[in-house]
């Protein structure tokens, strides 16, 4: 699948993705440094309902959101920003793997270093920021190694 948008197109294409991908938890989010990657998991928060600001996890590694699903059951999003960690005891360290296989929807950005980790059915991502400056989110066969 693959959709390309401009930021102002984003919130419709968040409402795309979950009908595309329901009940799918897992998912890493591949591109380069300012393509946009905190930004479509703000949108993907906010379709779901999380009504916490959302931010980047730079520097706390994993930030925890709250929503209400479609039978008003509470349910978690994890966005989890693996930039700054060395290796996968770092994330080990970071409680990376334990967010990971939590019954919760969990977006991986930099998940080279723990592609060990992922679990089976993880859906792979990649964001590119095209001339005109519109996004292109596509699926993609993981690359990770």
């Amino acid at each position: 699948m693959q959709w390309t948008f401009t930021l102002d197109q984003l919130p419709e294409t968040a409402r795309q993705f979950w009908d595309h991908f329901a009940g799918k938890q897992v998912f890493t989010l591949e591109g380069p440094m300012g393509a946009g990657k905190t930004t479509l998991v703000k949108a993907l928060c906010a379709a779901r309902g999380v009504q916490d600001a959302t931010a980047s996890p730079t520097f706390s590694i994993i930030n925890e959101y709250a929503y209400t699903d479609a039978q008003g059951a509470p349910r978690r999003i994890f966005h989890l920003d693996l930039y700054r960690l060395r290796d996968e005891d770092d994330a080990i360290s970071a409680g990376v793997e334990d967010t990971l296989y939590q019954d919760a929807i969990c977006f991986v950005e930099w998940p080279e270093i723990v592609a060990h980790m992922l679990p089976p059915g993880t859906i792979h991502l990649q964001l590119e920021v095209q001339p005109d400056q519109k996004r292109v989110l596509r699926e993609t066969a993981s690359s990770l190694k």
